[in-house]
């Protein structure tokens, strides 16, 4: 990189992906309220081959407490309701036949505090991930040779306050999240 301006660019880059894999972790987590996304990490051993669940079936919230999962192919059904047993959600799939239902059980305190624990320790792997793309923008300006010191010193004030800025939306994201799980 040849100049601040495209430094300063990479990181916003970087830590904008940060925040975005944040959101997609902490969308996995259930809130007590039917959510198509929490199955999204299901892994369905099918046909030999292990894929996620929504490349064997399709996933639906008719109703706040209720998700189906219609498989494309009837012979995926067992192993649909078996990965979904097994995975750690603690949701109990209904084969009806054609389809599988899940039941959503309101949350009990003890599991919206695990809940919660667990997407902080997602909001903290993001802030690291932050502050590793701030490091690496701050080694990228002090390899820069025709910045005076002076003007490497607002370099790194303007990373500073780039990282200032993302770990802020980190904190945002998390707090509606735990809002949404507490609430």
């Amino acid at each position: 990189m040849s100049d601040t301006n495209s430094i300063y660019k990479d990181a916003r880059e970087r830590m904008g992906k940060s925040i975005e894999a944040l959101e997609s972790n902490l969308g996995v987590l259930r809130t007590g309220r039917a959510n198509p996304g929490i199955l999204k990490k299901v892994m369905v051993e099918y046909f030999g081959s292990t894929m996620p669940i929504d490349q064997v079936a399709s996933i639906n919230a008719p109703d706040a407490r209720t998700l189906t999962v219609t498989p494309w192919d009837r012979g995926a059904l067992n192993p649909i309701e078996k990965a979904i047993r097994d995975s750690d959600l603690g949701l109990n799939p209904n084969n009806k036949g054609d389809m599988i239902f899940i039941s959503i059980p309101a949350l009990t305190e003890e599991r919206r505090k695990e809940m919660v624990k667990n997407a902080k320790s997602y909001a903290e792997e993001a802030r690291i991930s932050i502050r590793n793309v701030r490091k690496s923008a701050l080694d990228e300006v002090k390899k820069l040779d025709d910045l005076g010191e002076d003007e490497v010193k607002r370099a790194e004030a303007e990373v500073q306050k780039i990282t200032d800025e993302y770990v802020k939306k980190v904190d945002e994201v998390f707090d509606r999240k735990e809002a949404e799980i507490l609430g």
